[in-house]
């Protein structure tokens, strides 16, 4: 069964030159084992090897028997420098997807990052990566500097993609109230699942997700609480006038036709989102190489779900060639 890793990321080394050049917002330290620190408000990222060295990072695949992973810029994203700054390095960095995919395309594909700060150049910059780069998608942070991903100002961008029929995939940003989440690492692992749920609800109560029917959305880290949460928000769309507002069906069955990666290894929680979305919906994640992600566990979590064979091999790898349009010999 041929592996695909939907949810892991990297930083191309032009675009890490470019932090260290002192013209981004985000401040880079280097650390006693040489990895640069990327930090911005209530967290930071060290870029290991695995985040900067893809032929580094194709041993490691093969040595845990993954065949390709879903390249994707992680946090903190364009979005926190100026328009100017956010519109050339969103370029730079898809430019660099690029030609990953060109060089090491038995191993990767990727999915674009946008300078979501400027709406209408991240549209423009989505027509090119779907156009003239070839990939299949996006990545769009769960908020851009508070601004939620429903509102109207990223319209265009949706209806873009939607006519391409493209993949939107929705990664954590700093969630709002981050001040909030500055001890014990609340940050990354409460804020960012809570801001990923916030993200999905706003954007099927708001109609995006009904107005843009031919997106293919997919939300990082099983969704957040979305499986726990549905039915309370299908509660509110029976009990509230508002929000029956832009959408003509519960809630729950537009988020049934989202898709959920597995970067939530506990089976309990696995189960949930598979009862909730279908096996079909749900797509391998390791978060690689991040500090908190894991391949083996990845692997693990996947190879103890109770679910038949052919489930089994639409998680690892199946649903998400589908999604993305990959065949797979």
């Amino acid at each position: 069964m041929r592996v695909i890793d939907f949810h892991n990321h990297y930083y191309p080394p032009r675009y890490l030159s470019a932090l260290q050049s002192g013209e981004s917002s985000v401040k880079v330290t280097i650390d006693g084992d040489g990895n640069p620190n990327l930090h911005y408000p209530g967290d930071y990222n060290i870029a290991v090897r695995g985040h900067r060295d893809l032929a580094y990072r194709e041993d490691v695949l093969d040595q845990h028997g993954v065949g390709m992973q879903v390249l994707s810029l992680t946090t903190p994203g364009t979005h926190v420098e100026s328009p100017a700054t956010a519109v050339r390095l969103a370029g730079l960095v898809n430019d660099e997807f690029r030609e990953a995919v060109e060089a090491r395309g038995r191993h990767f594909t990727a999915l674009a990052t946008l300078p979501l700060n400027d709406p209408a150049a991240a549209m423009r910059e989505l027509e090119r990566a779907l156009g003239q780069l070839g990939l299949p998608g996006a990545m769009l942070f769960s908020n851009v500097n508070g601004v939620a991903l429903s509102d109207e100002r990223f319209w265009p961008l949706y209806e873009a993609a939607n006519d391409a029929g493209a993949v939107l995939y929705i990664h954590p940003a700093h969630p709002v109230n981050v001040d909030m989440m500055q001890e014990y690492w609340l940050m990354p692992l409460v804020g960012f699942l809570f801001d990923t749920t916030l993200a999905a609800a706003s954007l099927v109560f708001s109609g995006v997700v009904d107005r843009f029917p031919r997106i293919c959305w997919a939300l990082c880290h099983l969704g957040g609480a979305i499986p726990y949460l549905a039915e309370r928000l299908d509660r509110g769309f029976h009990a509230f006038r508002e929000c029956r507002a832009h959408i003509q069906r519960p809630p729950s069955t537009y988020l049934r036709e989202f898709y959920y990666d597995t970067v939530n290894f506990d089976q309990g929680a696995l189960r949930l989102a598979i009862e909730f979305a279908g096996a079909d919906h749900i797509l391998a994640g390791s978060d690689y190489p991040h500090q908190i992600g894991s391949i083996p566990s990845m692997l693990d979590c996947i190879t103890r779900l109770p679910v038949s064979e052919a489930e089994r091999a639409g998680i690892l790898g199946l649903n998400a060639a589908r999604v993305l349009g990959i065949t797979v010999a």
